[in-house]
Protein backbone atom coordinates (compact mmCIF):
# COMPACT_ATOMS: atom_id res chain seq x y z
CA UNK A 1 0.00 0.00 0.00
CA UNK A 2 2.83 2.66 1.00
CA UNK A 3 3.96 1.96 -3.01
CA UNK A 4 0.61 2.24 -4.60
CA UNK A 5 0.61 5.58 -2.27
CA UNK A 6 3.94 6.52 -3.62
CA UNK A 7 3.32 5.59 -7.55
CA UNK A 8 0.76 7.76 -7.10
CA UNK A 9 1.70 10.86 -4.89
CA UNK A 10 4.73 10.47 -8.22
CA UNK A 11 1.70 10.26 -11.24
CA UNK A 12 -0.16 13.62 -9.32
CA UNK A 13 3.63 15.52 -9.21
CA UNK A 14 4.14 14.45 -12.94
CA UNK A 15 0.39 15.44 -14.05
CA UNK A 16 1.17 18.87 -13.62
CA UNK A 17 3.50 21.45 -15.56
CA UNK A 18 4.20 24.96 -14.48
CA UNK A 19 3.91 27.78 -15.75
CA UNK A 20 0.76 29.45 -18.25
CA UNK A 21 -0.85 27.14 -20.92
CA UNK A 22 -0.82 28.15 -24.64
CA UNK A 23 -4.15 29.02 -26.54
CA UNK A 24 -4.39 29.87 -29.57
CA UNK A 25 -5.75 33.67 -30.17
CA UNK A 26 -8.66 34.25 -31.34
CA UNK A 27 -9.46 35.57 -34.71
CA UNK A 28 -10.29 39.08 -34.82
CA UNK A 29 -14.42 40.04 -34.85
CA UNK A 30 -14.52 41.86 -38.27
CA UNK A 31 -17.00 41.47 -40.88
CA UNK A 32 -14.49 41.59 -43.46
CA UNK A 33 -11.50 43.12 -45.73
CA UNK A 34 -12.89 46.49 -46.58
CA UNK A 35 -15.37 48.82 -45.73
CA UNK A 36 -19.22 47.47 -46.08
CA UNK A 37 -20.13 48.82 -49.86
CA UNK A 38 -16.55 49.95 -50.47
CA UNK A 39 -15.76 47.43 -53.57
CA UNK A 40 -18.48 46.48 -55.57
CA UNK A 41 -18.85 42.25 -56.37
CA UNK A 42 -17.74 42.53 -59.72
CA UNK A 43 -15.00 45.03 -61.29
CA UNK A 44 -15.21 47.21 -64.18
CA UNK A 45 -15.31 45.02 -67.87
CA UNK A 46 -13.13 46.30 -70.43
CA UNK A 47 -13.72 44.64 -74.58
CA UNK A 48 -9.66 44.45 -75.04
CA UNK A 49 -7.25 41.85 -73.59
CA UNK A 50 -7.20 41.17 -69.81
CA UNK A 51 -10.05 43.36 -69.75
CA UNK A 52 -12.84 41.02 -68.53
CA UNK A 53 -14.73 41.59 -65.38
CA UNK A 54 -13.58 39.82 -62.55
CA UNK A 55 -16.16 38.52 -59.27
CA UNK A 56 -15.44 38.54 -55.93
CA UNK A 57 -16.84 35.39 -53.95
CA UNK A 58 -17.04 35.72 -50.19
CA UNK A 59 -15.94 32.22 -48.64
CA UNK A 60 -15.06 30.94 -51.58
CA UNK A 61 -11.79 28.08 -51.23
CA UNK A 62 -9.05 28.52 -52.95
CA UNK A 63 -7.02 25.50 -54.73
CA UNK A 64 -3.87 24.37 -53.66
CA UNK A 65 -2.84 25.05 -56.95
CA UNK A 66 -4.01 28.13 -57.77
CA UNK A 67 -1.49 29.22 -60.43
CA UNK A 68 -3.27 27.00 -62.95
CA UNK A 69 -6.28 28.90 -62.91
CA UNK A 70 -4.28 31.42 -65.46
CA UNK A 71 -4.34 28.42 -67.63
CA UNK A 72 -1.04 28.48 -69.09
CA UNK A 73 0.31 24.87 -69.85
CA UNK A 74 4.37 26.81 -69.85
CA UNK A 75 3.86 28.23 -66.32
CA UNK A 76 2.15 25.23 -64.67
CA UNK A 77 5.75 22.90 -65.88
CA UNK A 78 8.03 25.94 -64.58
CA UNK A 79 6.32 25.67 -61.39
CA UNK A 80 6.77 22.26 -60.69
CA UNK A 81 10.51 22.48 -62.10
CA UNK A 82 10.65 25.30 -59.40
CA UNK A 83 8.84 22.83 -56.58
CA UNK A 84 11.63 20.23 -57.40
CA UNK A 85 14.74 22.12 -57.44
CA UNK A 86 14.51 25.19 -55.58
CA UNK A 87 17.95 25.58 -52.83
CA UNK A 88 15.57 27.17 -50.89
CA UNK A 89 12.77 24.94 -50.43
CA UNK A 90 15.25 22.52 -50.07
CA UNK A 91 17.05 24.67 -47.22
CA UNK A 92 13.33 24.88 -45.10
CA UNK A 93 12.96 21.61 -45.69
CA UNK A 94 15.96 20.57 -43.86
CA UNK A 95 15.38 23.09 -41.42
CA UNK A 96 12.19 21.22 -40.82
CA UNK A 97 13.47 18.09 -40.40
CA UNK A 98 16.23 19.23 -38.10
CA UNK A 99 13.72 20.65 -35.78
CA UNK A 100 11.22 17.54 -35.81
CA UNK A 101 14.75 15.45 -35.10
CA UNK A 102 15.20 17.98 -32.06
CA UNK A 103 11.81 17.50 -30.48
CA UNK A 104 12.32 13.58 -31.15
CA UNK A 105 15.48 13.26 -28.98
CA UNK A 106 14.34 15.81 -26.15
CA UNK A 107 11.27 13.50 -25.66
CA UNK A 108 14.00 10.75 -24.71
CA UNK A 109 13.87 12.80 -21.52
CA UNK A 110 11.19 11.43 -20.55
CA UNK A 111 12.28 8.17 -19.93
CA UNK A 112 15.33 7.10 -17.69
CA UNK A 113 18.78 6.88 -18.81
CA UNK A 114 20.28 3.40 -18.84
CA UNK A 115 23.82 2.55 -19.36
CA UNK A 116 25.86 -0.15 -19.08
CA UNK A 117 30.11 -0.49 -18.00
CA UNK A 118 32.74 -3.12 -18.10
CA UNK A 119 36.02 -2.29 -15.92
CA UNK A 120 38.97 -4.45 -15.52
CA UNK A 121 42.14 -3.30 -13.40
CA UNK A 122 44.89 -4.86 -12.26
CA UNK A 123 46.38 -3.44 -8.92
CA UNK A 124 49.32 -3.81 -6.25
CA UNK A 125 48.85 -2.82 -2.45
CA UNK A 126 50.40 -3.41 0.81
CA UNK A 127 49.31 -6.55 2.95
CA UNK A 128 48.86 -4.08 5.66
CA UNK A 129 45.40 -2.62 3.34
CA UNK A 130 44.15 -5.89 3.70
CA UNK A 131 44.97 -5.96 7.74
CA UNK A 132 47.78 -8.88 6.97
CA UNK A 133 50.96 -6.32 7.87
CA UNK A 134 53.53 -8.82 7.20
CA UNK A 135 52.30 -10.30 3.78
CA UNK A 136 54.02 -7.88 1.64
CA UNK A 137 52.39 -6.61 -1.10
CA UNK A 138 49.26 -8.20 -2.69
CA UNK A 139 49.10 -7.91 -6.81
CA UNK A 140 45.53 -8.66 -8.10
CA UNK A 141 43.43 -8.12 -10.55
CA UNK A 142 39.71 -6.52 -10.34
CA UNK A 143 36.85 -7.22 -12.83
CA UNK A 144 33.22 -5.74 -13.05
CA UNK A 145 29.93 -5.03 -14.91
CA UNK A 146 27.41 -2.93 -14.32
CA UNK A 147 23.98 -1.64 -15.26
CA UNK A 148 23.66 2.21 -14.36
CA UNK A 149 20.07 3.55 -14.05
CA UNK A 150 19.49 7.30 -13.68
CA UNK A 151 15.27 8.93 -13.61
CA UNK A 152 15.06 12.61 -13.06
CA UNK A 153 11.74 12.97 -12.26
CA UNK A 154 9.42 15.55 -14.16
CA UNK A 155 7.86 16.60 -11.27
CA UNK A 156 6.94 20.13 -12.10
CA UNK A 157 6.87 19.76 -16.14
CA UNK A 158 10.14 21.07 -16.95
CA UNK A 159 11.05 19.03 -19.29
CA UNK A 160 7.31 18.73 -20.56
CA UNK A 161 7.48 22.26 -21.49
CA UNK A 162 11.07 22.24 -22.86
CA UNK A 163 9.32 19.49 -25.49
CA UNK A 164 6.77 21.47 -25.88
CA UNK A 165 8.78 24.69 -27.07
CA UNK A 166 10.80 22.65 -28.71
CA UNK A 167 7.17 21.45 -30.64
CA UNK A 168 6.27 25.03 -31.18
CA UNK A 169 9.42 25.73 -32.64
CA UNK A 170 9.28 23.04 -35.31
CA UNK A 171 5.94 24.25 -36.17
CA UNK A 172 7.43 27.42 -36.86
CA UNK A 173 9.74 25.46 -38.98
CA UNK A 174 7.06 24.17 -40.67
CA UNK A 175 5.15 27.42 -41.61
CA UNK A 176 8.31 28.37 -42.55
CA UNK A 177 8.27 25.86 -45.39
CA UNK A 178 4.88 27.02 -46.64
CA UNK A 179 5.87 30.03 -46.43
CA UNK A 180 8.15 29.64 -48.66
CA UNK A 181 6.54 27.25 -50.95
CA UNK A 182 4.17 30.21 -50.72
CA UNK A 183 6.63 32.78 -51.90
CA UNK A 184 8.30 30.89 -54.62
CA UNK A 185 5.44 30.16 -56.57
CA UNK A 186 4.08 33.70 -56.36
CA UNK A 187 7.39 34.86 -57.67
CA UNK A 188 7.55 32.87 -60.30
CA UNK A 189 4.22 33.57 -61.05
CA UNK A 190 4.40 37.55 -60.75
CA UNK A 191 8.03 37.17 -62.96
CA UNK A 192 6.53 35.25 -65.76
CA UNK A 193 3.39 38.20 -65.88
CA UNK A 194 6.58 40.61 -65.77
CA UNK A 195 8.23 38.93 -68.48
CA UNK A 196 4.80 39.16 -70.27
CA UNK A 197 4.61 42.77 -69.84
CA UNK A 198 8.27 43.56 -71.03
CA UNK A 199 7.75 41.49 -74.23
CA UNK A 200 4.72 43.13 -75.00
CA UNK A 201 6.38 46.82 -74.27
CA UNK A 202 8.88 45.53 -76.15
CA UNK A 203 6.30 44.76 -79.60
CA UNK A 204 4.57 48.14 -78.80
CA UNK A 205 7.52 50.17 -79.43
CA UNK A 206 8.66 48.15 -82.19
CA UNK A 207 5.65 48.62 -84.30
CA UNK A 208 5.65 52.51 -82.94
CA UNK A 209 9.14 52.89 -84.20
CA UNK A 210 8.07 51.28 -87.45
CA UNK A 211 4.89 53.95 -87.69
CA UNK A 212 7.57 56.47 -86.93
CA UNK A 213 10.08 55.25 -89.55
CA UNK A 214 6.96 55.22 -91.86
CA UNK A 215 6.01 58.85 -91.34
CA UNK A 216 9.77 59.61 -91.69
CA UNK A 217 9.52 58.91 -95.45
CA UNK A 218 6.41 60.30 -95.62
CA UNK A 219 8.30 63.62 -94.38
CA UNK A 220 11.49 62.81 -96.59
CA UNK A 221 9.44 62.82 -99.42
CA UNK A 222 7.26 66.12 -98.60
CA UNK A 223 10.51 67.85 -98.36
CA UNK A 224 11.79 66.26 -101.83
CA UNK A 225 8.37 67.95 -103.56
CA UNK A 226 8.61 71.17 -100.96
CA UNK A 227 5.84 70.52 -98.87
CA UNK A 228 8.14 70.35 -95.69
CA UNK A 229 11.03 71.71 -94.23
CA UNK A 230 14.08 70.59 -92.93
CA UNK A 231 12.99 70.75 -89.58
CA UNK A 232 10.10 68.66 -90.51
CA UNK A 233 12.36 65.91 -91.20
CA UNK A 234 15.23 66.23 -87.71
CA UNK A 235 12.10 66.13 -85.63
CA UNK A 236 11.01 62.87 -87.15
CA UNK A 237 14.39 61.63 -87.14
CA UNK A 238 14.53 62.83 -83.47
CA UNK A 239 11.35 60.89 -82.23
CA UNK A 240 12.61 57.94 -84.04
CA UNK A 241 15.96 57.54 -82.06
CA UNK A 242 13.78 58.30 -78.82
CA UNK A 243 11.55 55.40 -79.76
CA UNK A 244 14.73 53.31 -80.32
CA UNK A 245 16.59 54.63 -77.19
CA UNK A 246 13.95 53.24 -75.49
CA UNK A 247 14.65 49.40 -76.28
CA UNK A 248 17.85 48.47 -75.13
CA UNK A 249 16.38 49.08 -71.35
CA UNK A 250 13.79 47.19 -72.22
CA UNK A 251 15.56 43.49 -73.23
CA UNK A 252 17.89 44.70 -70.52
CA UNK A 253 14.64 43.99 -67.84
CA UNK A 254 13.80 41.30 -69.89
CA UNK A 255 17.12 39.40 -69.69
CA UNK A 256 17.69 40.30 -65.65
CA UNK A 257 13.81 38.61 -65.82
CA UNK A 258 14.61 35.35 -67.46
CA UNK A 259 17.74 35.36 -65.21
CA UNK A 260 15.75 35.70 -62.37
CA UNK A 261 13.30 32.98 -62.85
CA UNK A 262 15.92 30.59 -63.64
CA UNK A 263 17.21 31.65 -59.98
CA UNK A 264 13.36 30.35 -58.70
CA UNK A 265 13.83 27.25 -60.35
CA UNK A 266 17.27 26.50 -59.57
CA UNK A 267 19.25 27.17 -62.74
CA UNK A 268 22.19 28.84 -63.72
CA UNK A 269 21.41 32.15 -65.99
CA UNK A 270 23.32 30.51 -68.78
CA UNK A 271 21.31 26.78 -68.57
CA UNK A 272 18.36 28.27 -68.75
CA UNK A 273 15.43 27.50 -71.60
CA UNK A 274 12.44 28.51 -70.29
CA UNK A 275 9.40 29.40 -72.22
CA UNK A 276 9.12 32.83 -73.42
CA UNK A 277 5.72 34.35 -71.58
CA UNK A 278 3.49 36.87 -73.44
CA UNK A 279 0.27 37.82 -71.99
CA UNK A 280 -1.91 36.53 -74.73
CA UNK A 281 -0.93 33.18 -73.10
CA UNK A 282 -2.14 33.67 -70.08
CA UNK A 283 -6.10 33.72 -69.05
CA UNK A 284 -7.20 36.24 -66.21
CA UNK A 285 -9.14 34.60 -62.97
CA UNK A 286 -12.52 35.42 -63.24
CA UNK A 287 -13.89 34.24 -60.05
CA UNK A 288 -11.86 36.02 -57.14
CA UNK A 289 -11.79 33.96 -53.56
CA UNK A 290 -12.50 36.38 -50.62
CA UNK A 291 -11.95 34.23 -47.82
CA UNK A 292 -13.94 34.33 -44.32
CA UNK A 293 -11.97 36.56 -41.72
CA UNK A 294 -12.79 33.82 -39.03
CA UNK A 295 -10.79 31.36 -41.57
CA UNK A 296 -8.27 33.99 -42.59
CA UNK A 297 -5.63 34.01 -40.14
CA UNK A 298 -5.41 30.21 -39.95
CA UNK A 299 -4.87 29.90 -43.75
CA UNK A 300 -1.61 32.62 -43.68
CA UNK A 301 1.61 31.12 -43.29
CA UNK A 302 3.34 33.70 -41.61
CA UNK A 303 0.38 34.33 -38.97
CA UNK A 304 0.83 30.57 -38.11
CA UNK A 305 4.72 31.05 -37.59
CA UNK A 306 4.16 33.58 -35.29
CA UNK A 307 1.49 31.54 -33.49
CA UNK A 308 4.21 29.50 -32.78
CA UNK A 309 6.88 31.46 -31.77
CA UNK A 310 3.98 32.74 -29.12
CA UNK A 311 3.51 28.95 -28.25
CA UNK A 312 7.08 28.34 -27.59
CA UNK A 313 7.82 31.69 -26.03
CA UNK A 314 5.23 30.94 -23.77
CA UNK A 315 6.43 27.20 -22.94
CA UNK A 316 9.36 28.51 -22.31
CA UNK A 317 7.80 30.35 -19.22
CA UNK A 318 7.09 27.35 -17.92
CA UNK A 319 10.63 26.11 -18.35
CA UNK A 320 12.13 28.92 -16.61
CA UNK A 321 9.50 28.19 -13.81
CA UNK A 322 10.41 24.47 -13.55
CA UNK A 323 14.07 25.71 -12.95
CA UNK A 324 13.38 27.37 -9.31
CA UNK A 325 11.79 24.84 -8.28
CA UNK A 326 13.58 21.42 -6.49
CA UNK A 327 14.68 18.76 -9.06
CA UNK A 328 14.36 15.16 -7.80
CA UNK A 329 16.88 12.25 -9.56
CA UNK A 330 16.72 8.62 -8.91
CA UNK A 331 19.55 6.42 -9.80
CA UNK A 332 20.63 2.76 -9.03
CA UNK A 333 23.25 0.14 -9.76
CA UNK A 334 22.96 -3.51 -10.33
CA UNK A 335 26.03 -5.91 -11.37
CA UNK A 336 28.97 -7.88 -10.39
CA UNK A 337 32.70 -7.76 -9.22
CA UNK A 338 34.66 -10.32 -9.20
CA UNK A 339 39.08 -10.95 -9.78
CA UNK A 340 38.08 -12.72 -12.64
CA UNK A 341 35.81 -12.03 -15.49
CA UNK A 342 33.93 -15.68 -15.23
CA UNK A 343 32.78 -15.17 -11.69
CA UNK A 344 31.48 -11.63 -12.37
CA UNK A 345 28.04 -13.27 -12.59
CA UNK A 346 28.64 -16.27 -9.92
CA UNK A 347 26.54 -16.13 -6.65
CA UNK A 348 28.11 -14.05 -3.62
CA UNK A 349 29.80 -11.31 -6.81
CA UNK A 350 26.37 -9.49 -6.91
CA UNK A 351 26.73 -5.56 -5.86
CA UNK A 352 23.82 -2.79 -6.17
CA UNK A 353 23.29 0.64 -5.16
CA UNK A 354 20.25 2.75 -4.98
CA UNK A 355 19.97 5.93 -4.49
CA UNK A 356 17.34 9.35 -4.86
CA UNK A 357 18.27 13.00 -4.55
CA UNK A 358 16.42 16.22 -4.41
CA UNK A 359 18.39 19.56 -5.01
CA UNK A 360 16.69 22.88 -4.56
CA UNK A 361 18.19 26.34 -5.93
CA UNK A 362 18.37 28.47 -3.11
CA UNK A 363 20.76 31.39 -4.11
CA UNK A 364 22.32 32.26 -7.53
CA UNK A 365 22.10 36.02 -7.21
CA UNK A 366 18.73 36.54 -8.91
CA UNK A 367 19.99 34.65 -12.09
CA UNK A 368 16.83 32.06 -12.03
CA UNK A 369 14.41 35.06 -11.18
CA UNK A 370 15.56 37.52 -13.66
CA UNK A 371 15.45 34.56 -16.43
CA UNK A 372 12.04 33.95 -15.68
CA UNK A 373 10.82 37.71 -15.92
CA UNK A 374 12.79 37.54 -19.21
CA UNK A 375 10.79 34.70 -20.68
CA UNK A 376 7.88 36.69 -19.28
CA UNK A 377 8.90 39.86 -21.12
CA UNK A 378 9.87 37.52 -24.26
CA UNK A 379 6.04 36.07 -24.82
CA UNK A 380 5.08 39.88 -24.20
CA UNK A 381 6.74 40.85 -27.44
CA UNK A 382 6.02 37.45 -29.12
CA UNK A 383 2.08 38.42 -28.51
CA UNK A 384 2.72 41.56 -29.78
CA UNK A 385 4.13 40.53 -33.17
CA UNK A 386 1.56 37.85 -33.38
CA UNK A 387 -0.94 41.14 -33.42
CA UNK A 388 1.29 42.78 -36.07
CA UNK A 389 1.41 40.37 -38.09
CA UNK A 390 -2.35 39.49 -38.17
CA UNK A 391 -2.82 43.45 -38.66
CA UNK A 392 -0.53 43.31 -41.63
CA UNK A 393 -2.01 40.36 -43.40
CA UNK A 394 -5.77 41.70 -43.42
CA UNK A 395 -3.99 45.50 -44.72
CA UNK A 396 -2.27 42.93 -47.28
CA UNK A 397 -5.63 41.42 -48.48
CA UNK A 398 -7.58 44.83 -47.97
CA UNK A 399 -5.03 47.11 -50.08
CA UNK A 400 -5.03 43.92 -53.04
CA UNK A 401 -8.67 44.41 -53.40
CA UNK A 402 -8.75 48.05 -53.70
CA UNK A 403 -6.16 47.43 -56.07
CA UNK A 404 -8.01 45.12 -58.32
CA UNK A 405 -10.97 47.40 -58.79
CA UNK A 406 -8.33 50.40 -59.53
CA UNK A 407 -6.85 47.98 -61.69
CA UNK A 408 -10.12 47.23 -63.72
CA UNK A 409 -10.97 51.06 -63.99
CA UNK A 410 -7.68 52.24 -65.28
CA UNK A 411 -7.37 49.38 -67.98
CA UNK A 412 -10.81 50.58 -69.12
CA UNK A 413 -9.73 54.16 -68.60
CA UNK A 414 -5.90 53.17 -71.01
CA UNK A 415 -8.22 50.97 -72.95
CA UNK A 416 -10.04 53.98 -74.36
CA UNK A 417 -7.10 56.19 -74.21
CA UNK A 418 -5.12 53.92 -76.52
CA UNK A 419 -7.70 53.71 -79.32
CA UNK A 420 -8.84 57.36 -78.98
CA UNK A 421 -4.96 58.28 -79.66
CA UNK A 422 -4.64 55.52 -82.56
CA UNK A 423 -7.64 57.04 -83.75
CA UNK A 424 -6.33 61.04 -83.39
CA UNK A 425 -2.73 59.79 -84.77
CA UNK A 426 -3.93 58.68 -87.90
CA UNK A 427 -6.19 61.39 -88.53
CA UNK A 428 -3.91 64.03 -88.06
CA UNK A 429 -1.19 61.72 -90.45
CA UNK A 430 -3.82 62.21 -92.93
CA UNK A 431 -4.25 65.54 -92.51
CA UNK A 432 -0.38 66.13 -92.50
CA UNK A 433 -0.25 64.48 -95.75
CA UNK A 434 -3.02 66.80 -97.36
CA UNK A 435 -1.55 69.82 -95.70
CA UNK A 436 -4.30 70.66 -93.62
CA UNK A 437 -2.03 69.98 -90.35
CA UNK A 438 1.53 71.02 -89.29
CA UNK A 439 4.14 68.84 -88.31
CA UNK A 440 4.07 69.89 -84.74
CA UNK A 441 0.70 68.53 -84.41
CA UNK A 442 2.07 65.05 -85.80
CA UNK A 443 4.83 64.86 -83.11
CA UNK A 444 1.98 65.55 -80.38
CA UNK A 445 -0.05 62.86 -81.34
CA UNK A 446 2.86 60.49 -81.89
CA UNK A 447 3.79 60.89 -78.28
CA UNK A 448 0.18 60.58 -77.05
CA UNK A 449 0.08 57.36 -78.68
CA UNK A 450 2.98 55.77 -77.63
CA UNK A 451 2.52 56.58 -74.01
CA UNK A 452 -1.13 55.63 -74.61
CA UNK A 453 0.44 52.01 -76.05
CA UNK A 454 2.74 51.24 -73.39
CA UNK A 455 0.52 52.57 -70.24
CA UNK A 456 -2.21 49.81 -71.38
CA UNK A 457 0.37 47.02 -71.54
CA UNK A 458 1.48 47.81 -68.17
CA UNK A 459 -2.50 48.01 -67.15
CA UNK A 460 -3.14 44.56 -68.57
CA UNK A 461 0.22 43.26 -66.63
CA UNK A 462 -1.04 44.75 -63.93
CA UNK A 463 -4.22 42.97 -62.70
CA UNK A 464 -2.71 40.01 -63.58
CA UNK A 465 0.02 40.56 -61.17
CA UNK A 466 -2.54 41.62 -58.40
CA UNK A 467 -4.33 38.74 -59.27
CA UNK A 468 -1.59 36.73 -58.08
CA UNK A 469 -1.35 38.64 -55.15
CA UNK A 470 -4.44 38.07 -54.12
CA UNK A 471 -3.73 34.57 -54.06
CA UNK A 472 -0.76 35.20 -51.99
CA UNK A 473 -2.48 37.35 -50.20
CA UNK A 474 -5.06 34.88 -48.90
CA UNK A 475 -2.68 32.06 -47.90
CA UNK A 476 -2.55 30.29 -50.92
CA UNK A 477 -4.45 27.27 -50.90
CA UNK A 478 -1.45 25.63 -49.00
CA UNK A 479 -3.91 23.40 -46.99
CA UNK A 480 -5.76 22.18 -50.50
CA UNK A 481 -1.97 20.69 -51.36
CA UNK A 482 -0.51 17.69 -51.34
CA UNK A 483 2.09 17.35 -54.03
CA UNK A 484 5.19 18.49 -51.63
CA UNK A 485 4.50 16.36 -48.93
CA UNK A 486 6.65 13.31 -49.42
CA UNK A 487 9.83 15.84 -49.37
CA UNK A 488 9.55 16.85 -46.00
CA UNK A 489 8.02 15.38 -42.86
CA UNK A 490 4.78 13.71 -41.69
CA UNK A 491 4.08 16.93 -40.02
CA UNK A 492 4.22 18.95 -43.02
CA UNK A 493 1.23 16.89 -44.33
CA UNK A 494 -1.39 19.49 -45.85
CA UNK A 495 -5.32 18.44 -45.62
CA UNK A 496 -7.07 17.24 -48.20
Amino acid sequence: MRSARLLLACAALCSCAVGPNFRTPAAPQTPGFVAPGALPAVTAETLGAGGAAQRFVDGLDIAGQWWTLFQSPQLNALIERGLANSPTLQAAQASLRQANETVAAQRGSFFPSVSGGLSATRQKQPGAAFGQPGAGSLIYSLNSATLNVSYTLDAFGGVRRQVEALGAQAEYERFALEAAYLSLTANIVTAAITEASLRAQIDATQDIAAAQRQQLDITQRRLNAGGASRADVLQQQAALQSTLATLPGLQSQLAQQRNLLAAYIGDLPADYAGPQFTLDSLQLPLQLPVSLPSNFVAQRPDVREYSALLHEATAQIGVATANMLPQITLSGSYGGEATTFSDIFTAGSGIWSIAGSLTQPLFKGGQLLHQRRAAIAAAQEADANYRTTVITAFQNVSDTLHALQADADTLAAQDLAARTAAESLKLVQAQYQSGAANYLQVLTSQQSYQNAAIALVKAQAQRYADTAALFQALGGGWWNRSDVADNSTDCCKRRT
